[in-house]
């Protein structure tokens, strides 16, 4: 599985980025996927998770309501949109997947498939 993320850059508080993770393989519908982000001098921290279906979603608290994760099996791609953008989420942020990341979605080390990250800034 490779996975490419898009769509990072440099906005002001406030506004809005959506990012994309486009994905390898015909199976695509098959991945649990999950976005990640990692600020300077800390470590992974989970942001969203969205099943295969597409139907369950699931969020860090510090983002519900701001942030929608979803998915085009068709395209092979899962987005996130981020609306109501503040400093304090700037990160590189990561696309995930793995076979056994729906079971403990919110813990990186479930996930063995990661894509290369993407950087997001959010000015004040």
């Amino acid at each position: 599985v490779q996975l490419q993320a898009s769509g990072g850059g440099l906005v002001q508080a406030g506004g809005s980025l959506r990012l994309s993770c486009a994905a390898s393989g015909r199976t695509f519908s098959s991945y649990f996927m999950g976005w990640f982000r990692q600020a300077p001098g800390k470590g992974r921290e989970f942001v969203a998770a969205i099943s295969r279906s597409g139907d369950s979603t699931y969020y860090t608290d510090d983002v519900k309501g701001r942030f929608t994760i979803s998915r085009d099996n068709a395209k092979n791609t899962v987005y996130l949109q981020m609306n109501s953008l503040k400093p304090e989420d700037t990160a590189v942020y990561y696309c995930a997947t793995g076979e056994y990341a729906a079971q403990r979605y919110r813990i990186p080390g479930q996930y063995n498939y990661w894509g290369q990250g993407t950087q997001v800034t959010v000015s004040s």
